[in-house]
């Protein structure tokens, strides 16, 4: 259990995350709303929608600043105990400085838990943000016309038109791009589509199949009717517009690059975004880790010297991700630890402060 002093630290931590985690976010939302606000009208998007579409993209916007807010909150708390002589105090009473952050830890690693939820929960808003905001268009609700779908395992669909309301597709084509015999290009190419909603498959009608296993290997034969294991989506998924990697979840982006990834795409950046989804939940330790040492370094600087630390430390954070991007897109480091790169960088940088604290 935690005692009255763990308390008081968790009720001046907590006060400071959440009003940073959630004040900046929304003053960034009302400029941008005082900005935009007469183009969106101009459009005739109607002004409740207005006001929902920037409520929607505020998900993203916490989700990014968590980490900064987990900084501020460590600094301005630990230093605002140094700086009133509270910590001399506490650790006259027989109490370390490193039992004394054992709060700051633990609410952490619940924030840790927090910004992985957050995280899951911005692609979902940021393309409903989009779609209110007019920035993508919203697709019909019934029917599609000549559009690509990319599906798991490599899989790759044509389709000339799609009616929900009939569960039927016109001129479907479905290709999973292969190498050699081991793993050789499937094309399928049919007439049209029925789908059987007790089955949930897809009953394709005059078409022919193709393996292609070499420039002179091909196997191919016709049918009247057949069902395909790869196109196990229903009439709904395929109307679903295409998403950016943005607007995917971790699991919806991994299931994405795999598929690039065998049909020969480059997925160099996207495996960093992806590994990134993991890293910056973690941030919120490490940052932890980093930042209440530091704030014990100059305890009569006052909030001055925990603004610069706080700001000076997030601009670099930043600049490291962006660059962390850059080097696994490039290929000089491995995706995964390009992305975790920023992270260990500045966990070594906290260790070696968290040693040298004075206890």
């Amino acid at each position: 259990m935690f005692s009255i002093l763990d308390r008081y630290l968790l009720r001046i931590w907590t006060k400071i995350f959440v009003l940073t985690a959630l004040g900046f976010p929304l003053v960034v939302t009302i400029i941008e709303l005082s900005d935009k606000l007469s183009r969106l009208i101009d459009r005739g998007i109607p002004t409740s929608e207005i006001l929902v579409g920037h409520v929607m993209g505020l998900p993203e916007k916490v989700f990014q600043v968590i980490p900064a807010a987990v900084l501020f909150a460590t600094v301005f708390s630990i230093g605002a105990l140094a700086r009133n002589s509270e910590l001399i105090a506490i650790k006259a009473a027989g109490r370390s400085f490193h039992r004394t952050l054992l709060p700051v830890f633990a609410i952490t690693l619940v924030v840790t838990g927090i910004t992985w939820i957050v995280g899951e929960i911005s692609p979902v808003a940021t393309r409903k943000q989009a779609e209110l905001l007019g920035d993508v268009q919203q697709r019909a609700r019934n029917t599609r016309f000549n559009f690509v779908y990319r599906a798991d395992q490599g899989w790759v669909y044509l389709v000339r038109a799609l009616d929900v309301d009939q569960d039927y597709a016109r001129q479907l084509v479905l290709e999973r791009k292969g190498i050699g015999r081991e793993y050789p290009t499937l094309v399928l190419n049919a007439a049209s589509g029925w789908y059987n909603d007790s089955l949930e498959r897809w009953r394709l009608e005059q078409g022919r199949y193709r393996i292609v296993s070499g420039l002179r290997d091909e196997t191919n034969f016709t049918f009247d009717s057949t069902f395909h294991r790869a196109l196990s989506q229903t009439p709904e998924d395929l109307l679903e517009e295409p998403k950016a990697p943005r607007e995917m979840r971790y699991a919806e982006l991994g299931d994405y690059i795999q598929a690039l990834e065998f049909s020969g795409g480059e997925v160099k950046k996207l495996k960093v975004q992806h590994a990134l989804k993991v890293a910056i939940p973690f941030t919120c330790i490490v940052i932890a880790l980093f930042g209440a040492p530091l704030a014990n370094t100059s305890p009569r600087a006052a909030g001055a010297f925990g603004v610069g630390v706080s700001l000076g430390t997030t601009v670099i954070f930043l600049i490291l991700v962006q660059l962390s991007q850059a080097i696994g897109a490039g290929g000089i480091l491995p995706p995964t630890l390009a992305a975790w790169s920023p992270n260990m960088a500045f966990g070594a940088a906290g260790l070696i402060l968290f040693a040298r604290a004075k206890t």
